[in-house]
Order: structure tokens, then C-alpha cells, then sequence
């Protein structure tokens, strides 16, 4: 199950979030991910990142964030969003997040 989050509401729930995972896709159409802290600077998510990870969002810059919940029990932030690339940053700007719940096992 997933909820919607605003995107007027994301810093607010970044508090319960404080790092994440910047997910890009490698030449090769491999996912890659990176695990990074949380930082919201003017309703954009700034990212620290390497070479292969400014190039992978350069190529392309259709990403996704995923903040995991502090717990198993606990719903997960996804964040899609459009990076641009700075000399030592990925820069993202979120098109929409949803909180989603894990899968419960029986």
C-alpha cells in the first residue's frame, strides 16, 4: 500500500528519514545505488556523489530516492525526481513521493 505525499509536505517527513538511497541506472541498464544522507535545500534533494553516479543521472536523470523506515514495521519514503549534476553533486528535484508500507509476512 502506498500513500501520496505532497510535495509541500516532504521536508516534514525527511525528519523521519535521515538518509536514503539515490538510485540511477548505469549505461549497461543496471540499477545503482548510492547511500546518502538527507539534505532539502530549497525543495530540492542535494546529493554528494561520485563520478559513475553524476554520470548515470547525466545520461539519465529520471531517479528515484528511497528513504527506508527507522524499523521493518515502518513505512518507507520514495521520492522520484529529476537530477541535474553539479561538478560534485547530484541535484534533485521531486516530481512525487509516496510512504509505503512493507510486506508483512505471515
Amino acid at each position: 500500500m502506498s500513500v501520496a505525499v505532497p510535495l509541500t509536505d516532504l521536508a516534514e517527513k525527511l525528519t523521519e528519514h535521515p538518509w536514503g538511497y539515490l538510485v540511477t541506472v548505469s549505461d549497461a541498464q543496471r540499477a545503482h545505488s548510492l547511500a546518502v544522507p538527507t539534505q532539502l535545500v530549497d525543495g530540492v534533494l542535494v546529493v554528494d556523489a561520485g563520478k559513475g553516479t553524476r554520470a548515470n543521472a547525466t545520461a539519465r536523470p529520471d531517479v528515484t530516492m528511497v528513504f527506508p523506515g527507522a524499523d521493518g514495521s515502518a513505512y518507507s519514503l520514495i521520492v522520484d525526481g529529476t537530477a541535474m549534476v553539479t561538478d560534485e553533486q547530484v541535484l534533485v528535484t521531486p516530481t512525487s513521493a509516496v510512504l509505503h508500507r512493507p510486506a508483512l509476512r505471515d
